[in-house]
C-alpha cells in the first residue's frame, strides 16, 4: 500500500515489473533477420506516416528476448494489457516527445500481438483460457456496424460540480459510485462530458469454426468476437482469419427471458427512485429457480487475413481490390520466372490442376482460367464489366464432377461449396435476420456474399428449385444482389465465379438430343455461363484402363501415385500472382475477337443448326474474358492473337461440341453398297469376308463423331496435298491421286499403328473411309474429282468404278 496526500492507492507490483520489462524489449530488441537492427524503433517510425496509434508486436519476439516475460503476458494478459500498453506509450514518447499534442491529450497507443506459436481450434476455448492470450482461427459470417464505444468516462456531478475522471465502463455504461466531493452525497445526478471522455471504434464479428475442424456428427460453434480501435473493418464476412486477444465471461441477459418471450435490450429512458446505479439485471425474482448463465467471448487485439497463400501483412489495410496490394519478395518472383520457363508450360500447370483425376483436359483448362479470371473494368457510366468467367460441367453420374468442385473450392482462396438441392435462394443471396440483442434488422451474408473475389461452386445446380434459380440471375452478370425488404434496401457486391455441375435430366446423357432437353436448365442461365462442357461416360477399352490403372495406383499408393510438376502450394502462389496482371487487348486481337465473333454467329444461322442458345453478345464477352485470363496464364500484359484463337477454340469445343451429336454418313452408306465387293478385294480384304453378318450390319446407319470424322478429314487432305506438292517438285506423274490408293494409304497407316485386330475391322475402316470421301466430295466440297475413272465410251464399256476416279483437294479449302 502507497500513501499519498491521505488517499490510498494500490500498486500492482508484479504489473510494473512486466512494464519495465516490456519497454525495455522494446527498446533493446534486434532482429536476428534484419542485420541485429533494432527493430521496434523503425517500427515507431511506420506508424508516423499513417498517423496510426497501433503497435504491432511479434510474439516470437518475446520468446527470443526473455522467457519469464513472454510466460507472464501470456498467462495473464488481461491483468498487464494496461500496463503493456502503458509501456508503448512510454517508448514512443521516448522517440518523439510530440507523439502526443495539445489537441489530443488523451490519445493511447495500442498494442498488438501477432504471431503466437500455436492457433487454438474454437472447441479448445474453455474457461481455463480466461484471461490469456490466444490466437484462435475462424470463418466470419457476420460483421456488425461501427459504432463508438465509451472507455474511460469523465463525469461531472451534477449537485456541486466537482469532475470525476477516468472511469472505467465494464462492459455497460458505468458511473461513478459517490462524489468525491467529501460534503456532497451525490451517487446518481451525473453528467457525461463527451469532450474530455475516451472513446474508441467498436465491432463485433461472429466468427465460425472452418468446415475442416468440425468433428463427426457436430454442429459448427460460433464466437462473438469484439474488434476495437484500428482492426475494425478488418475482417469481411467469409474471411478465413486468424483472431490474437482474450477470452472473456459475459453474462448471457437473453437466457434470462421468460419463454416466449423476446429478449432485448431496451435502454431505459425513466429512472426510477434514483437507484439507476445499483439496477443490476432487473426482474430476477420471476425467474423462480433459474440461474444466471454466462456465455464466452473474444476481445481481440489484432487480426490477421489466413489465405492459404503466404502470410499476408498484418499492417495493410483492406483496399477495395485486394490483389493491387499483394507484395512477393524476390525470390517468389523468380520462381515465377522459373515455372514460365519450363517446357510446355501452359500444358503441365493444366495438368497440375486437379491431379487425383484422371483426364478430362479440358476441364482442367477451364477450371484454371476460371481461377485466373478476366479483367473486372468500369465505364465512364459506372457500369461495371464482368471480369469472372463462369463455367457449367455437365455428365453422367461418377465421372468426377464434384471432385472437380471440392478441388477448386481447396485451390481457391475465397470460396463456398453448397450443393443445388439444399440451397435457397436467401441462402445463396443474402437475408435480412433480426439481431437478438438490439432488435434492429441487418443483413446476413449467403453464400454467393461470402465468395465475393472468389469462386461459388454450386454442386446438383439442375436439382434447385426454378424460384431459387432465378435469384442467381443477377448475381451472374450483374455481379450484384439487390435487397428491398423489412425496410432495407440494399444493393450488396457478388464478384464471384460460379463453378456449377449437373447431371443430365434422364440419368444419362442422350447425344441424340441438344444439350437442352438433356439438362434442365432454362435458357437464360446457360447463356451466363462462359463454357459448358458435358462429360460423358462411354465404355472405351483403352480410356477405361488407363483410368481404372490410375484409381487404383491412388488408393494403393496415395501421394507417391501423384507426381504433378507444379505442387498446389505453387499453383496458389503463381494464380495469386497472375492475377495482379491487367492485360490490354492488341488491335490485332481486337479484329481477330470480331471476325471470330461474326463467325460464330454465322454458324449460328445456319440451317440445321442444333444449338442449345443462340450465339449472342455474352458469347463475345466470355472470349475477351477467356483471352484475357490465357494472358494471366502467360504472365503477358497483352492479349496476343494467339490467346484469341485458343479462347475460339475452348468456346467451341465447350459449347458446339456439345449440341452436335454424331454425323450422319447413312446416305453415302447406301450409295456404296453395291461397290462393296470391290472395295474388299482392292485393298486386300477377300471377297469370301463379305459374309451375311456384315451385309446386316452395313443395313445399320453409319454415324461418326465429329472428331473421328475430322481426324480423318484431316488425314486424307493432308495425303493429297503432300502427292501434289511431290508432282509439283517433280513434273511428272498425275495431278490427283486416286481413291484406292488414298484408301490403302490411310489403311496401312493405322494398321501400322495397331488400331484393327481382324479383317472384319479393316474392311469396316474401309467402308467408312469411303462415306467420309463421298461426304466431302458431295456434302462438304472440300475435295473435288478430275477423273470419275471410265475406261472407254460406247454401251459395252464398263461403269466407272469409284475406286479409280481422280481425286484433289478444293483450291477454296483451307485447314484449321
Amino acid at each position: 500500500m502507497d500513501s499519498n496526500n491521505g488517499s490510498h492507492y494500490f500498486v500492482d507490483e508484479k504489473a510494473v515489473q512486466v512494464e519495465n520489462a516490456f519497454l525495455e524489449f522494446l527498446k533493446t530488441f534486434r532482429s536476428p533477420e534484419d542485420g541485429g537492427e533494432r527493430y521496434y524503433q523503425a517500427e515507431a517510425e511506420a506508424l508516423k506516416p499513417n498517423e496510426s496509434n497501433t503497435m504491432f508486436i511479434d510474439f516470437s519476439h518475446v520468446m527470443l528476448f526473455n522467457d519469464a516475460l513472454q510466460k507472464m503476458i501470456s498467462e495473464e494478459y488481461l491483468r498487464f494489457e494496461p500496463y503493456i500498453r502503458n509501456a508503448c506509450k512510454r517508448f514512443l514518447m521516448d522517440r518523439s516527445p510530440g507523439f502526443i499534442t495539445d489537441d489530443n491529450p488523451y490519445k493511447d497507443v495500442n498494442a498488438a500481438f501477432y504471431n503466437l506459436p500455436l492457433v487454438k481450434k474454437m472447441r479448445d476455448l474453455t474457461t481455463a483460457e480466461i484471461g490469456k492470450l490466444v490466437s484462435v482461427s475462424g470463418v466470419v459470417t457476420r460483421t456488425s456496424e461501427v459504432r463508438p464505444e465509451l472507455l474511460h468516462g469523465t463525469f461531472k456531478c451534477l449537485d456541486c460540480g466537482n469532475v470525476i475522471k477516468n472511469v472505467e465502463q465494464q462492459f455497460k455504461y458505468t458511473e461513478p459510485i459517490i462524489c468525491m466531493n467529501a460534503t456532497c452525497q451525490n451517487r446518481t445526478r451525473w453528467a457525461l462530458m463527451r469532450q474530455e471522455s475516451k472513446f474508441t471504434d467498436w465491432q463485433r464479428v461472429r466468427v465460425q469454426e472452418g468446415s475442416k475442424e468440425i468433428p463427426a456428427g457436430s454442429l459448427p460453434r460460433s464466437l462473438d468476437v469484439i474488434l476495437r480501435h484500428e482492426i475494425v473493418e478488418q475482417a469481411r464476412a467469409g474471411d478465413t482469419v486468424i483472431l490474437t486477444g482474450t477470452v472473456v465471461a459475459l453474462p448471457d441477459i437473453l437466457a434470462l427471458a421468460s419463454p416466449g418471450e423476446r429478449a432485448e435490450c431496451r435502454r431505459e429512458s425513466t429512472r426510477k427512485n434514483g437507484v439507476a446505479g445499483f439496477e443490476g439485471v432487473k426482474g430476477l425474482r420471476a425467474l423462480g429457480v433459474r440461474n444466471l448463465s454466462y456465455r464466452l467471448g473474444f476481445i481481440a487485439c489484432s487480426v490477421q487475413i489466413s489465405n492459404g497463400i503466404r502470410e499476408s501483412d498484418i499492417r495493410s489495410k483492406r483496399d477495395a481490390d485486394e490483389a493491387d496490394g499483394i507484395q512477393f519478395t524476390r525470390e517468389e518472383l523468380d520462381e515465377f520466372r522459373e515455372m514460365k520457363n519450363t517446357a510446355d508450360f501452359f500444358n503441365k500447370l493444366v495438368d497440375s490442376i486437379a491431379p487425383t483425376i484422371c483426364g478430362h483436359q479440358d476441364i482442367k483448362r477451364a477450371i484454371l482460367l476460371m481461377l485466373m479470371g478476366g479483367v473486372h473494368k468500369s465505364t465512364h457510366e459506372g457500369i461495371n464489366l464482368r471480369g469472372d468467367i463462369n463455367v457449367c460441367v455437365v455428365g453422367d453420374p461418377s465421372c468426377a464432377k464434384s471432385q472437380f468442385l471440392k478441388y477448386t473450392a481447396g485451390l481457391a482462396t475465397r470460396s463456398v461449396y453448397t450443393s443445388g438441392k439444399s440451397s435457397s435462394a436467401a441462402g445463396l443471396t443474402a437475408t435480412v435476420a433480426k439481431e437478438p440483442e438490439t432488435g434492429e434488422f441487418c443483413i446476413e451474408a449467403g453464400a454467393l456474399m461470402l465468395a465475393d473475389n472468389g469462386i461459388c461452386c454450386i454442386d446438383e445446380f439442375d436439382k434447385m428449385d426454378t424460384r431459387d434459380q432465378v435469384a442467381i440471375h443477377e448475381a451472374m452478370e450483374q455481379q450484384t444482389i439487390s435487397i428491398t425488404k423489412a425496410g432495407i434496401q440494399a444493393t450488396l457486391n457478388a464478384r464471384t465465379s460460379i463453378l456449377a455441375a449437373a447431371n443430365p435430366t434422364g440419368g444419362r446423357y442422350d447425344k441424340t438430343k441438344p444439350l437442352k432437353y438433356n439438362v434442365a436448365l432454362p435458357p437464360a442461365i446457360l447463356s451466363r455461363f462462359d463454357l459448358v462442357y458435358v462429360m460423358i461416360d462411354d465404355p472405351d477399352e483403352q480410356s477405361d484402363h488407363r483410368i481404372a490403372n490410375h484409381i487404383v495406383r491412388v488408393h494403393q499408393r496415395r501421394e507417391q501415385a501423384l507426381n504433378p510438376t507444379f505442387t498446389t502450394s505453387q499453383i496458389k502462389r503463381y494464380i495469386s500472382y497472375a492475377r495482379t496482371l491487367k492485360p490490354k487487348l492488341t488491335p490485332e486481337s481486337r479484329q481477330l475477337l470480331v471476325e471470330s465473333y461474326v463467325a460464330l454467329r454465322r454458324g449460328d444461322t445456319t440451317p440445321g443448326s442444333r444449338v442449345a442458345y443462340r450465339m449472342t453478345v455474352r458469347q463475345l464477352e466470355a472470349l475477351i474474358r477467356l483471352s484475357e485470363a490465357l494472358a494471366r496464364a502467360h504472365l503477358d500484359t497483352q492479349v496476343r492473337p494467339a490467346y484469341v484463337r485458343i479462347a475460339v477454340k475452348l468456346l467451341k469445343t465447350s459449347i458446339i461440341n456439345v449440341e452436335s451429336s454424331g454425323i450422319d454418313l447413312s446416305d453415302f452408306q447406301e450409295e456404296l453398297d453395291e461397290q462393296n465387293g470391290d472395295a474388299g478385294s482392292a485393298h486386300g480384304v477377300p471377297d469370301s469376308e463379305n459374309t451375311p453378318e456384315q451385309e446386316s450390319k452395313q443395313g445399320k446407319k453409319l454415324v461418326l463423331s465429329e472428331e473421328d470424322f475430322h481426324r480423318v478429314t484431316a488425314a486424307l487432305v493432308m495425303r493429297l496435298r503432300q502427292h501434289e506438292d511431290s508432282i509439283a517438285q517433280g513434273g511428272v506423274g498425275l495431278a490427283g491421286m486416286r481413291q484406292k490408293e488414298l484408301i490403302q494409304w490411310y489403311i496401312n497407316q493405322q494398321n501400322e499403328k495397331n488400331k484393327y485386330s481382324s479383317m472384319d475391322e479393316a474392311a469396316a475402316e474401309v467402308t467408312k473411309v469411303k462415306a467420309i470421301i463421298e461426304s466431302l466430295i458431295q456434302r462438304e466440297g472440300y475435295l473435288i474429282v478430275v477423273d470419275d475413272g471410265s475406261r472407254g465410251e460406247g454401251e459395252d464399256a464398263p461403269p466407272p468404278s469409284r475406286n479409280d476416279r481422280i481425286l484433289v483437294v478444293a483450291p477454296n479449302y483451307t485447314a484449321d
